[in-house]
């Protein structure tokens, strides 16, 4: 396996630990986030920060990953299922009451020395509403 796809399989084996430090020790200083139809963050204190406000609202686990690496390893990209409890409501979307979901969602990677130095997430937001909403 690459070194890339042992990295990102790290990252995600903290994430289903709830390994908050696990996973930003996997992240460059400069670390740069591309949330989902939202605002790229940058820096390892901004997604610490997304890391503990998604906690509050959303219990995760993530299934089936693959992850797929370029030629060198710079770069790379998984796909997978999420499993999820929306525990709290998130402003702007539909009111919590402990809904469940399962989403497909998929990530692009930069990797840079051996870490991760950009992550972009997506998933289908109009289908998570229609699985949570009303």
């Amino acid at each position: 396996m690459a070194a890339s796809e042992t990295v990102i399989r790290s990252y995600y084996d903290a994430f289903n630990a709830g390994d908050v430090e696990g996973m930003l020790a996997l992240l460059t200083e400069d670390v740069l986030h591309d949330i989902n139809q939202g605002a790229r963050e940058v820096g390892k204190a901004a997604f610490r920060a997304f890391l503990l406000r998604m906690a509050a609202y959303y219990r995760e686990e993530l299934r089936d990953i693959v992850v797929m690496s370029g030629e060198g390893g710079r770069r790379a990209a998984s796909e997978f299922i999420v499993h999820g409890t929306y525990l709290a409501t998130d402003a702007g979307l539909p009111e919590a009451r402990g809904q469940t979901y399962v989403l497909p969602a998929g990530a692009f990677f930069e990797l840079r020395d051996g870490l991760i130095a950009r992550v972009s997430n997506y998933y289908n937001l109009a289908d998570w509403i229609a699985q949570v909403g009303d």
